[in-house]
């Protein structure tokens, strides 16, 4: 019996766990696979929504939280386990942007750096960038995390945790609950209870908040992405244009990304977005046409209706709480997302008005 049994070991899930033990509390987490390897594992690592002008208030100001943290966490985490995530705040380049006055609004609003700078410029921090612009857009304090590190980087944390349970490899089957309070938690491996049950799984959150007859509006939305070989240097910084993206890391691999496509739990690789992630990639940076690509996968996003996830209290039960639908800002609000749902938990005054974000007149009927 532990005082929270959280479900779901991805970055939402291992953050959530490592807050609640640093306040003292022991916590069950409960893993149908490894820690991470999902959309945790699958994802660039850009810390901030792609076109942030785009989003609405409330994912811009759990992002403009999280961005200030990871800086922070990254370091904790290297100095605890010796495995580092690899933040990087190079900043990042908009190439072909159309909607200048809205992002430039947008920042102003938000107190972001962003400017409009010359070719010069651009081509000064980024020679490989395409070619041809005249301008580009910059926000200097963007980050990036190699996310894979990340992940294990916080399962190494959770295991060196006395007050902690990691159980991996194990799925679960439903949720017991009654009288508007759930019992137990059944998984394969058999039953566990806990003063508060919190759902964090991702793609499969509507799944197993079925077994409760809770209708969560949450779908799997794959991304499929590919990893060239290159030397360090060639890519210096996340670049971005027509909706898609280059990130590097330090050895000199480079991410190209990503897909949107609505194909429900199948992760399966195409060569038709192999072939498009490539095209796009070396229209951004022409010289990745004479890089191997090393990599092609796929990974499954948490879709909701409006991006906006829901995090908080499952109306109609006492001790059942959600933290899915990010989208394709999961890593992005990590650090925000679960320090929200944690002050609830704890009673604590929440870093952000918690509202929007509420289950309650968000679910369907």
């Amino acid at each position: 019996m532990s005082d929270f049994l959280v479900v779901g070991g991805g970055v939402i899930g291992m953050l959530t766990t490592l807050q609640l033990a640093d306040a003292g509390h022991s916590v069950t987490l409960v893993e149908r696979g490894e820690c991470g390897r999902e959309a945790s594992w699958a994802g660039g690592g850009i810390v901030s929504p792609l076109y942030p002008w785009r989003y609405t208030a409330p994912i811009s100001r759990l992002s403009a939280w999280s961005e200030g943290r990871y800086p922070e966490l990254a370091l904790r985490l290297l100095e605890e386990t010796g495995i580092d995530p690899e933040y990087r705040q190079k900043g990042l380049l908009y190439l072909r942007v159309d909607e200048e006055a809205a992002a430039m609004a947008w920042a102003r609003d938000l107190g972001k750096p962003l400017e409009r700078v010359s070719a010069d410029f651009l081509y000064a921090k980024e020679p490989s960038a395409a070619p041809g612009c005249e301008e580009a857009l910059w926000m200097p304090t963007l980050g990036s995390l190699r996310n894979p590190r990340l992940a294990r980087a916080l399962s190494s944390r959770l295991q060196a945790i006395p007050r902690v349970t990691l159980l991996e490899g194990c799925e679960v089957e439903r949720l017991e609950g009654r009288g508007g309070r759930i019992d137990a938690v059944q998984t394969g491996r058999g039953r566990y209870r806990a003063d508060q049950v919190v759902v964090c799984g991702g793609a499969w959150a509507a799944s197993l908040l079925a077994s409760v007859d809770v209708k969560l509006p949450v779908r799997p939305v794959k991304g499929q992405m590919i990893q060239f070989q290159a030397e360090p240097g060639l890519v210096r910084r996340v670049v971005l244009m027509d909706g898609r993206y280059v990130i590097p890391r330090a050895d000199g691999r480079v991410l190209a990304g990503s897909t949107l496509e609505e194909s429900g739990f199948d992760k399966s690789l195409s060569a038709t977005a192999r072939e498009s992630l490539w095209a796009s990639a070396t229209r951004i940076v022409p010289a990745l046409a004479d890089c191997a690509v090393v990599h092609h996968w796929a990974g499954l996003r948490p879709g909701s209706p409006d991006g906006v996830p829901f995090i908080g209290a499952v109306p109609g039960f006492t001790n059942l709480h959600v933290n899915a639908g990010h989208y394709r800002n999961g890593l992005v609000l990590a650090p925000a997302a679960t320090r929200l749902l944690v002050d609830e938990l704890l009673g604590r005054e929440p870093i952000v008005d918690p509202l929007p974000y509420r289950l309650a007149g968000r679910l369907p009927g």
